[in-house]
């Protein structure tokens, strides 16, 4: 009798204790490809890439299912941003890809259609599915999708969509339990505010580096 009450809690701590170890190893290497992304180092979307297949499988374990197909975008896009940041500029002399800023108009019609997206979305999954907290979910996921794209493109205004991102990420992971996922957006909070003060830095030398280039050919 006992053992019989013993087995389904063994068998709970057993896969709480596996996916707690998965779930550092994943947490390692976001960490690794955020640091390299505030560097514009390319090779941030390996560890983007092994990281994110990790979440993919954990997100759906705990019915956060929106968070797990976003990882399975976040995989595809590691693969795009490698290619992007390596050959976006293969038509001109510099072959690395630069950091832009886009309008504040651009970002309002961007932040107006991911809304109204993301809550069509959370409708479906409220009605539709067994989802945890189906508009949050899909608020993060939806902006997250956008933002990573911005990412790619290296607008550097992605960090300012991280903050936020990031913000209401660490409610809805710790309502899941996954603490460690928990602390890592804690992190990624004060990272992305130094990731944009190093891209803009970044995007300041460049911008010099093209002026001086520019006023010498004029000469």
């Amino acid at each position: 009798m006992l053992d019989e009450i013993l087995q389904p809690i063994q068998t709970a701590i057993s896969e709480a204790s596996a996916m707690t170890g998965w779930e550092a190893i994943a947490v390692i290497l976001a960490i690794a490809y955020l640091v390299l992304a505030m560097r514009t180092n390319i090779w941030c979307w390996a560890a983007a890439f092994v990281s994110t297949a990790i979440y993919t499988v954990l997100f759906w374990k705990v019915s956060l299912l929106m968070e797990s197909v976003l990882n399975v975008y976040y995989m595809a896009m590691a693969v795009y941003g490698f290619w992007l940041w390596r050959y976006g500029q293969k038509e001109t002399d510099n072959t690395e890809l630069p950091i832009v800023s886009w309008s504040l108009q651009t970002h309002l019609i961007i932040i107006g259609v991911t809304t109204v997206i993301a809550l069509v979305v959370g409708y479906l999954m409220a009605n539709n599915t067994s989802a945890s907290f189906p508009y949050l979910d899909a608020l993060t996921t939806c902006f997250a999708v956008m933002t990573t794209y911005l990412v790619a493109k290296k607008v550097i205004e992605n960090w300012y969509y991280w903050m936020v991102i990031n913000s209401l990420s660490i409610y809805l992971y710790l309502q899941k339990g996954l603490m460690l996922t928990s602390g890592l957006l804690i992190l990624y909070l004060f990272m992305a505010i130094s990731g944009y003060f190093m891209w803009r830095k970044k995007m300041q030398q460049d911008n010099g580096v093209t002026s001086i280039s520019l006023n010498k050919s004029a000469c």
